[in-house]
């Protein structure tokens, strides 16, 4: 990482107060990109460090998860509970979403959870999607609920999100559940924050005191990213005790450049490329992290460990 004066002043003063230095000393800088680009972690730039990209391998990480989730499974049934169950309502014809409910059916075999894809068609009235998570949320088998998106314009996603039961909401787009988040309190997770947030930690990567930026304001990473990174380490749901820059498309240019030059992590929603000293390559990266945190929130919600 680059040594700025501004950094080393702080440097001088902390050493001078006698304050204590985080609890780490390493300061990588993480990028991850939007889903289908690759995601990378900014490298030290000061001259002494090497800029070797040193690959992060998503997919053993998330292999690693779920052999964790597996064990899981087997112990919670080894109780005489019910397997945990997922059903997914898939909506249309849209190939990217097929291929993606047929990874998370495949994730969920391999860990022992059952699951479902209720198909319909692209035409789908609103009123039979609600229909249908009402009789899912009744359901006592099912555990889990989850609506692939996009969904038809047709559709209001929100709405559609939030008719599923929270204590069954695995994606996390329930606004109470989001709402908890926002409040530093247990919920079920989005998965691909989840995701970022967990590479960070295994990766060992230190958030406590630094200048994050995150490039991208989605409601489904951008916004609960963000949220994980700067809350209070010590609440019931920990953060990351950082401080952190949310940038969008109409940040300008010159703005966004300095944001980035101050930060200390930048976790990218948008194609800005950056040389890095870690790289999450596409396939490989979040999007194994990404299916492996939903499978968890299916455990956790089969246990009611949140609500």
């Amino acid at each position: 990482m680059r040594v700025t004066e501004r950094e080393r002043e702080r440097e001088a003063e902390t050493q001078a107060e006698g304050a204590r230095p985080g609890p780490r000393s390493r300061d990588p800088r993480v990028t991850p990109w939007a889903k289908g680009r690759r995601q990378t972690i900014e490298p030290p730039r000061d001259p002494r460090y090497r800029h070797d990209a040193i690959i992060i391998s998503g997919t053993e990480m998330a292999k690693q998860i779920q052999k964790e989730i597996q064990r899981g499974v087997e112990s919670w049934i080894s109780l005489g509970n019910r397997r945990p169950h997922l059903s997914i309502i898939l909506v249309g014809d849209n190939p990217a979403s097929h291929t993606y409910v047929r990874k998370k059916i495949r994730a969920a075999s391999a860990v022992g959870i059952c699951s479902e894809i209720i198909l319909k068609p692209k035409d789908v009235s609103q009123e039979e999607l609600l229909d249908i998570t009402d009789q899912l949320n009744m359901d006592p088998r099912v555990s889990g609920i989850l609506v692939q998106l996009p969904l038809p314009d047709h559709v209001d996603e929100r709405t559609v999100c939030n008719g599923i039961a929270p204590e069954k909401d695995v994606d996390g787009f329930h606004i109470i559940n989001i709402g908890r988040l926002c409040l530093d309190q247990h919920s079920l997770i989005p998965a691909t924050a989840s995701a970022v947030w967990e590479i960070i930690k295994r990766t060992g990567i230190e958030t406590f005191g630094k200048n994050v930026v995150v490039a991208g304001r989605s409601k489904n990473v951008g916004m609960p990213i963000a949220m994980l990174l700067h809350t209070d380490g010590e609440h019931e749901r920990p953060g990351g005790d950082a401080t952190v820059t949310i940038a969008h498309r109409y940040t300008p240019k010159e703005q966004l450049k300095i944001h980035t030059q101050l930060a200390d992590i930048i976790i990218v929603a948008a194609a800005v490329k950056k040389k890095a000293s870690f790289i999450t390559p596409v396939p490989g990266g979040v999007g194994p992290m990404t299916v492996a945190m939903l499978l968890k929130n299916t455990l956790l919600a089969a246990k009611k460990l949140i609500y």
